[in-house]
């Protein structure tokens, strides 16, 4: 005798062929719904993890890890804090920052942006904004000599270029004999710059950090200091101890207030996707339910033979949870390694797709990211195929359950 005999059998009714072709089918497609369950689960969350990646690298990348920013009249004693927050263990940068909101004019073009002074040869430290330059550079800032750099849509509204001027507004006025004029300086352009992120390449320009506060007649005062650190999931921590131990009284903020409900929005709509897609893979696993359920009927007279030979209950109840069982690890594999294989090769298939019907899923005017990333985790695939395998597991146990309770004589009757 084989052993494990349920294993044995099992494997046999899985293999064999059966008389009734519709049990066939219905075992057939009940494999290709998980496989297909599977692989669509495993694109998904893949791709929403890309989007969450890139989110995260590209909006840090602009708005730095943390801020440390005084009263309402900025931050007075930034020079004397810079080297003090330099020093801390866990900081690797440091950078000081003025912002204002303006508006930006080139002839009949008006547009408004945010603008920021920033420190040459600190911004780096900060932020990948030098990593992004389409012409032109960070040291292009002078002071005094009133250079601006433009996000590369801002630039295009404004139709303007490098060496081009435009006209800088800001909301405060001043009174001169001729009334009331709002206060404006011209800037000569200095470079552009491309994130990929609407919200900065159409609205954010950089200029020297003396020309801002010079603009925002600040002084010598800034609006804060950004921060970054060695592993941005620490920042809230980290910058809060900072804050406890620095003389004085200062304001602090770190990414996670900033975008927490962007980022809190970008999870749950993973967990609910993940849901709603299980969803799919429960549904062709509980068609191995009517799987076996038909499989049981055609399968009574063997089941009885087998009881009035001594098989067990327990015996006949594995026969039937092996069986499908079978059914829904062989459509987790197959549906785990096409998942796999489509989100590794996703950002390639989806731009040959867009070029071969002339179509774009993403526009840049709409979505925050133009192209479609993806950032498959092993964790997922995992927690993916273990799901699908027990709810395959668990469509298994009431047909294997009635055909435990099959009665041998009453089986065999009319036969």
């Amino acid at each position: 005798m084989i052993r494990p005999l349920p294993l044995f059998i099992g494997v046999r009714y899985t293999r064999a062929r059966r008389r009734n072709g519709f049990v066939s089918f219905i075992s057939a497609s009940s494999m290709l719904g998980i496989a297909v369950g599977v692989m669509a689960l495993i694109t998904v969350l893949s791709v929403m993890n890309g989007f969450e990646k890139e989110l995260r690298e590209r909006i840090l990348g602009m708005v730095s890890h943390a801020t440390v920013q005084g009263g309402a009249d900025g931050l007075e004693d930034w020079q004397s804090l810079l080297p003090t927050l330099d020093e801390r263990p866990a900081v690797i940068g440091a950078a000081p920052f003025v912002n204002g909101e303006v508006m930006l004019t080139r002839g009949s073009a008006v547009t408004g942006a945010l603008v920021r002074g920033i420190d040459p040869e600190r911004e780096p430290a900060v932020s990948r904004i030098a990593n992004n330059l389409v012409s032109g550079q960070l040291s292009d800032l002078t002071d005094g000599a009133y250079q601006i750099i433009l996000g590369s849509r801002l630039a295009d509204e404004l139709g303007v270029g490098r060496g081009d001027a435009v006209n800088l507004i800001t909301p405060e006025v001043r009174v001169s004999a001729a009334g009331i004029l709002p206060r404006l300086r011209r800037f000569e352009v200095a470079g552009t710059f491309e994130v990929d992120m609407a919200q900065y390449d159409s609205s954010l320009a950089l200029i020297h950090l003396a020309d801002a506060q010079r603009l925002q007649r600040l002084g010598d005062a800034v609006t804060g200091i950004r921060l970054e650190f060695d592993d941005l999931m620490t920042a809230p921590q980290r910058v809060r101890t900072i804050a406890g131990e620095l003389p004085g009284r200062y304001r602090v903020s770190d990414w996670t207030m900033q975008h927490r409900n962007f980022f809190r929005a970008v999870a749950m709509e993973k967990t609910v996707m993940f849901i709603i897609l299980m969803l799919i893979v429960g549904v062709a696993a509980f068609n191995i339910v009517s799987t076996l359920v038909m499989a049981v009927q055609d399968k009574r007279s063997d089941i009885a033979i087998l009881r009035t030979l001594g098989a067990r209950p327990a015996t006949v109840m594995g026969i039937f949870i092996i069986q499908g069982s079978l059914l829904g690890i062989v459509g987790t594999l197959i549906g785990t390694g096409a998942g796999v294989a489509l989100a590794l090769n996703v950002e390639t298939i989806v731009p040959a797709i867009e070029q071969l019907f002339n179509v774009q899923f993403l526009s840049g005017d709409i979505y925050l990211i133009s192209d479609l990333p993806s950032d498959l985790r092993a964790g997922d695939v995992w927690r993916i195929s273990l799901s699908a395998i027990g709810l395959s597991l668990l469509a298994t146990l009431y047909p294997a359950w009635r055909a435990a309770r099959t009665a041998p004589a009453e089986a065999l009757r009319h036969e």
